[in-house]
């Protein structure tokens, strides 16, 4: 009796002694509900009404890359929330930003969060970047099932790669297929009037703060064609959310940074509506 009550609220060796370096497969084995591909959804009619977050982008530079997303979510033709955000470390090196479902999105990314977390206390070192990479086609994978049902995520992945020593972007389908994308990418509903002007602005040799701008820029045309994408409010002082992963880590840029890129965006825009030209030649 003695014993039983010792051992009451004692988790199982089995937690204790983790087997495996996936938190993922670890949740499969022992906690399978809790993984959200793995859950059953109630039978429902017509298209799911869910907020849903929208336009992500990402941009190589010489240091590293920068990874940003506007703030706005909506649930089909209303705005859902105004400061939803989208883009989040994934561990000390590397970034996720989220387009799709939004409460599913936020949940895969704390799931992989803890994933990198739960390998790097295993193995007592940090996936590489491709690594890391891998892991999240897998959870996406995973996910399939709720993606066919409209319930899909559509991460933008990118960070830090000390052994090439230069920031790399990975983007994906709902199936979990991945792809490296060279020099800038983007996501979301947005994203075909923001890799248009990404493809006009990138350039080799963007410092930080240049390419910070252009994304911001980037994000500001996908808002100006996309009734999905939010851009700068200067009213609410809701600004883009701006990071950058270098040799040094991630780093969210300051809201006062932000606003001053934003602010300066918008200002050139009141001279020249349809943004900054590119060179012929």
């Amino acid at each position: 009796m003695e014993a039983n009550i010792r051992g009451a609220g004692r988790l199982p060796a089995a937690f204790l002694t983790p087997g495996s370096s996936s938190f993922m497969d670890f949740l499969g084995e022992h906690a399978p509900a809790a993984l959200p591909g793995n859950r059953e959804l109630p039978p429902v009619k017509g298209a799911v009404e869910a907020p849903h977050g929208t336009t992500i982008v990402a941009l190589t530079f010489p240091g590293g890359v920068v990874l940003a997303g506007d703030r706005r979510a909506t649930m089909g033709n209303m705005i859902a929330q105004r400061d939803i955000e989208k883009v989040f470390p994934a561990d000390e090196y590397s970034a996720i930003g989220i387009a799709g479902t939004a409460g599913v999105a936020v949940e895969m990314v704390r799931l992989f969060q803890l994933e990198l977390e739960h390998f790097e206390k295993v193995e007592g070192a940090q996936l590489s970047l491709e690594g890391k990479a891998n892991r999240l086609s897998t959870m996406i994978r995973s996910n399939l099932g709720m993606a066919m049902q409209g319930l899909a995520v559509l991460p933008l992945f990118a960070g830090w790669d000390p052994a090439r020593e230069k920031g790399r972007i990975f983007s994906y389908d709902v199936t979990g297929g991945r792809t490296e994308e060279r020099g800038f990418a983007s996501v979301g509903s947005g994203s075909v009037f923001a890799r248009g002007a990404l493809k006009k602005l990138y350039a080799d040799e963007l410092t930080e703060q240049q390419a910070a701008t252009v994304v911001v820029q980037a994000l500001y045309d996908a808002a100006d064609d996309d009734s999905a994408t939010g851009g700068p409010d200067l009213t609410r002082r809701i600004f883009p959310i701006v990071t950058s992963i270098t040799d040094e880590g991630f780093r969210r840029l300051p809201d006062a940074e932000v606003s001053e890129i934003a602010r300066s965006v918008v200002d050139g825009r009141l001279e020249q509506p349809d943004g900054p030209r590119a060179s012929v030649l």
